[in-house]
């Protein structure tokens, strides 16, 4: 399991064809992608991390609060691409990424862990077209893969 995580002032998805937008303020865009070995166990461990890691600015100007300290927001966002294998040629490869099917569940227990912790989230159209707008903060972008979160799980 992968996931970029950025902060964000503001953060949009429009879904292409079915012009629908969803949107937050203060808090997470999160672009999540998922692999064939990931478990329930895999995304709770990578959930716990994303909401108590500690990347938003203090009162001296230090990363030392979490989402949860700010109530902030997440956008979630489904992203296979993250499984891109470009080591042969120039086009990608995705045979990395879990398949479809497996990983919508995958992405609906992603969400539903996050919000059981009473963080709102607001997500994409699973496989869809979207058009994502992100205002970075920082800009602050970190990259989670659960290879070295979960080590020893």
């Amino acid at each position: 399991m992968r996931v970029i995580l950025q902060v964000v002032s503001k953060s949009s998805v429009e879904v292409k064809g079915i012009n629908k937008t969803y949107e937050i303020n203060d808090g997470y865009n999160i672009l999540v992608g998922f692999t064939h070995d990931d478990t329930k166990k895999v995304v709770d461990a990578m959930v716990k991390k994303i909401v108590n890691l500690r990347v938003f600015i203090d009162e001296n100007e230090k990363m030392n609060l979490s989402i949860k300290d700010i109530d902030g927001s997440i956008l979630s966002i489904s992203q296979f691409t993250l499984y891109a294998d470009t080591r042969k040629g120039n086009r990608p490869g995705f045979t990395n990424a879990m398949a479809p099917e497996s990983a919508s569940l995958m992405y609906d227990y992603f969400n539903e862990q996050l919000r059981s912790y009473d963080i709102e989230v607001a997500t994409g159209e699973f496989g869809a077209d979207m058009l994502v707008r992100i205002d970075n903060v920082g800009p602050t972008t970190i990259l989670l893969d659960s290879s070295e979160i979960i080590k020893g799980l």
